[in-house]
């Protein structure tokens, strides 16, 4: 019996590692004997840089950068020397996990941080950087990027540095005069594109407390039509110009930046499709299996690969939506926390819920084994 652990993080809880070390203490009593291989996966979020840093051999340096709130902190990304490659996540600066301490001002929010850690991989040399952007705190269109990569916004054909209050001000971009070239690749996890009722704001706004859903539509567009008019493209319209909060357009617009599936990038690399192959059951999972899942979130990716290649698909969640369209992709769904218990107790106890779920499912699991 070979058995293939291939989760995501527990968000706020446990990194899927961790995750993963635990669900295979529990399968170790289901099935004595089983081999079990664990295979941390990642969409674009928080772990996306340690997936694919470890997937292909590389260190890890640190930075001076600031959070989306302007605090200095040190953060750090992925290199790899042999390729001049740079891994990061825009949520190791300018991430929402970051400023849970203070109280969230979306007015105020920026990439800057993220904007200087780029700029840190192309002074390093980076012919190629790797990009999570799950995870935001910010919803600025990538307008701090631009700014940290040397974008000059002009108001009246004065120079000036906008922020999100300011920027229907700036009637003008140019770009810097020595961009290094490099190749972007932007892994996401969502299709959103960055304006409309499917777009950035409105979407996930509410998480980083927007409220005033007009005030940010109509910056956002601002930025946009300034791009579209004096940079040239316009990738406000496609899919997933919304993550982050409008970063994937930013990095687009600001960084010839070329968004892939989140999943995608980290199973190729991971040889995802070859180890579910050698596996007789998978199991996968994260801290929500809902809905959203099946907008290119990692669980949802391994259970398809999984249903390809005639294997059978366990999910194991902290909740589970009881979706039809969920189900159907998955042969069993574990949800961890019990009803009665309060949220921030089964986040300290995700560990040994995971562990207690899967065995009280021991029958249904070992009816799933060849």
């Amino acid at each position: 019996m070979r058995i293939l652990i291939a989760n995501d993080k527990f968000k706020g809880s446990l990194a899927a590692e961790k995750a993963g070390f635990h669900i295979k203490n529990s399968l170790e009593s289901v099935f004595p004997g089983a081999i079990i291989d664990i295979c941390p996966i990642a969409d674009g979020g928080e772990g996306t840089a340690l997936a694919m840093t470890t997937a292909l051999a590389g260190e890890w340096v640190r930075e001076r950068t600031s959070d989306a709130h302007g605090r200095s902190i040190e953060a750090p990304f992925g290199w790899v020397a042999s390729s001049a490659t740079a891994i990061l996540e825009m949520s190791a600066a300018s991430g929402l996990a970051i400023v849970q301490d203070i109280e969230l001002n979306p007015f105020k929010a920026s990439t800057l941080g993220t904007g200087i850690l780029l700029q840190s991989a192309l002074r390093r040399g980076a012919k190629r950087i790797l990009i999570g952007i799950g995870g935001s705190a910010t919803n600025d269109g990538g307008l701090g990027v631009a700014l940290a990569l040397g974008y000059r916004f002009k108001r009246r054909g004065q120079d000036f540095a906008p922020t999100l209050e300011t920027v229907l001000e700036a009637d003008q971009i140019e770009r810097p005069t020595a961009l290094p070239s490099c190749e972007l690749i932007v892994a996401c996890d969502v299709d959103n594109p960055l304006l409309g009722p499917r777009g950035a704001t409105r979407v996930y706004g509410p998480q980083k407390g927007v409220r005033d859903f007009a005030w940010f539509e109509q910056r956002l567009e601002h930025l946009a039509d300034l791009t579209r008019r004096d940079l040239g493209g316009d990738p406000r319209d496609i899919p997933g110009a919304g993550a982050a909060g409008g970063l994937g357009f930013g990095l687009m617009a600001f960084l010839g930046g070329r968004l892939v599936s989140g999943f995608d990038m980290v199973a190729a690399h991971v040889g995802l499709e070859a180890r579910v192959a050698a596996a007789d059951l998978v199991v996968t999972g994260e801290g929500r299996l809902d809905e959203q899942s099946l907008r290119g979130k990692g669980p949802v990716g391994v259970a398809r690969l999984a249903r390809q290649l005639g294997k059978k698909i366990v999910g194991v969640a902290g909740s589970v939506d009881d979706s039809p369209a969920l189900r159907a992709q998955f042969d069993l769904l574990i949800g961890i926390k019990p009803a009665t218990m309060p949220l921030d107790e089964a986040m300290r106890r995700t560990g040994e819920l995971l562990e207690s779920a899967m065995r009280a499912h021991a029958a249904e699991l070992r009816a799933l084994s060849p």
